[in-house]
């Protein structure tokens, strides 16, 4: 019996798109949850070196939410490439101006760092408001797996031992 290896042919027509309401979601969450789709690791004939994901649509990116003090301690950073051009945004201002580069450099950090991860992030869009020029692919929607919080797990765990 041989084991099913995919072949690079025909993998852009197998290609599914998913839209993700991020309205109420945690970024982090949000982001790990794009990721595996992108990377496509829930497809059973994942390949490490291949890019078996699928396209997903962020939308309402405005509504995500950054827990704890991420809004005022996060920073993110680029140079210019200028003498003293390190340049410091606060996570706060930019989810005021670009709430899509939040969530899209989220997705991207967990993405691989090389070719195979921007031909990745190249499938992702997002979008602040609720609306995408997408639906002529027409797109499926994905609901996220639900994230239980510490309270719920204690009181599960007590309710076990009990």
């Amino acid at each position: 019996m041989s084991t099913y290896f995919p072949s690079g042919k025909d993998l852009a027509g197998k290609r599914k798109w998913f839209v993700v309401d991020a309205a109420g979601q945690t970024v982090g969450h949000l982001a790990s949850e794009v990721a595996s789709i992108l990377t496509g690791k829930r497809n059973p004939a994942w390949t490490p070196f291949m890019d078996m994901g699928d396209h997903v649509i962020v939308i309402n990116a405005r509504q995500a939410v950054l827990k704890g003090a991420k809004a005022e301690q996060k920073m993110y950073r680029h140079h210019t490439r200028y003498p003293g051009g390190l340049r410091e945004v606060s996570a706060a201002d930019m989810f005021a101006k670009r709430p899509d580069r939040v969530i899209s450099l989220a997705v991207q950090g967990m993405l691989p760092k090389n070719k195979l991860g921007k031909a990745m992030a190249k499938k992702l869009k997002v979008y602040a408001d609720g609306e995408h020029p997408h639906s002529a692919q027409r797109p499926q929607t994905h609901l996220l797996t639900p994230r239980r919080s510490k309270q719920a797990e204690a009181k599960q765990a007590k309710q076990n031992q009990g």
